[in-house]
């Protein structure tokens, strides 16, 4: 039998993002049933695979995106996708790379809730692009994100820093703002995709500070 951190495993394996998010799922599932046993005997890569597309920039080559017309939005969809994919591995990531026979069964809950739910997420954001005529992958991305989790490998306190990096890049705070200029323009289908990112977001900051 497969055990939780040998599922996480797998995720971070999978390359595309749909066979992803597929079994991000399954897995949170068989927690959630208590299906499994927690640790196998499997270490997670150093890096998870990831789809030919997009192409990956450094941050600072990233163009800049506005809202003022649908390719603006598109990119903005675009780079909160690119967010969640690498939010998935992430959390997988701090499951697969910390688990220890100690860990309390409260943390593999937090996170393997996290890990759903951003799956949920990028998974809402494509079935969104496609809608506007795009998809993810069709754009550049930056890799800045899980440059920031290499740097904290051995180092679980260190990790658990970068989940505010992962909430800054999002751009939290200020998505409330962004929701009502998405209404404005007309795209109540984006807006709504990301008020319920919002929404999921407030609990996964408490997972980051417990």
């Amino acid at each position: 039998m497969d055990a939780l951190t040998d599922l996480a495993i797998q995720v971070l394996e999978t390359a595309d993002p749909l066979r992803k998010i597929e079994l991000s799922h399954q897995a949170a599932a068989a927690w959630r049933q208590r299906a499994v046993p927690v640790l196998g005997t499997r270490r997670p890569p150093p890096r998870p695979a990831r789809p030919a597309l997009p192409e990956l920039r450094r941050p600072g080559d990233m163009p800049r995106r506005r809202l003022g017309g649908e390719a603006g939005r598109i990119a903005l969809l675009h780079a909160l996708a690119h967010i969640e994919l690498n939010a998935i591995d992430l959390s997988w990531d701090l499951i697969a790379r910390f688990a220890t026979a100690e860990t309390p069964d409260g943390f593999f809950d937090d996170w393997v809730k996290v890990a759903d739910e951003e799956a949920t997420h990028h998974g809402l954001l494509s079935v969104r692009l496609n809608e506007l005529g795009s998809a993810y992958g069709a754009l550049p991305a930056h890799d800045g994100l899980w440059q920031a989790a290499e740097e904290t490998a051995e180092d679980l306190l260190g990790r658990l820093s970068v989940v505010p990096l992962v909430l800054e890049a999002r751009g939290l705070d200020v998505t409330p703002e962004t929701v009502e200029r998405l209404e404005r323009a007309g795209d109540a289908g984006s807006a709504r995709i990301l008020h319920r990112i919002y929404t999921d977001e407030i609990g996964h900051v408490a997972a980051g500070r417990r």
